[in-house]
């Protein structure tokens, strides 16, 4: 992927609200794709985009685009494994007992991207309760775009 210039990152770990700002050309987010060397969806943002996709008016068009993403040599999707699994039960665990649950599928995307060593790319702050993830939050304006 060609680079912009800015702080390289590793692997960068696309949650349902940064792939969307992504398609809308919020420039923070096409800049730290621009730097990482791999870009990785968990398959849960495929469910969250899946379910989008089938409530909204372009869901071809959608598909299309998503495939057209997924295409690139430098995109992979993050499966669910055993082991993801494993820190899904851990992370659960974890908030339950803090009193700080998030979201189901959150948990989820959480896991595969510690799983995979990733880093987090997100406009959603729940995701500053789970401990050791790394995760890059943004603030979504519109003149951010």
């Amino acid at each position: 992927m060609p680079t912009s210039g800015a702080e390289p990152i590793g692997r960068l770990v696309l949650d349902t609200s940064a792939y969307s700002r992504f398609r809308a050309g919020h420039k923070t987010v096409l800049d730290m794709l621009a730097a990482a060397d791999a870009v990785l969806l968990p398959v849960t943002v495929l469910g969250e985009l899946e379910a989008g996709f089938e409530l909204g008016r372009r869901a071809l068009e959608n598909r299309a685009t998503l495939a057209r993403f997924l295409q690139e040599p430098f995109v992979t999707v993050l499966p669910t494994t055993p082991d993801v699994a494993r820190r899904y039960g851990q992370t659960f665990s974890r908030l339950r007992q803090a009193g700080t649950p998030i979201p189901t599928n959150d948990i989820w995307i959480a896991a595969a991207t510690l799983d995979a060593g990733g880093r987090l790319l997100t406009f959603d702050a729940h995701f500053q309760q789970v401990a050791g993830l790394d995760c890059v939050l943004l603030n979504w304006s519109p003149t951010s775009m």
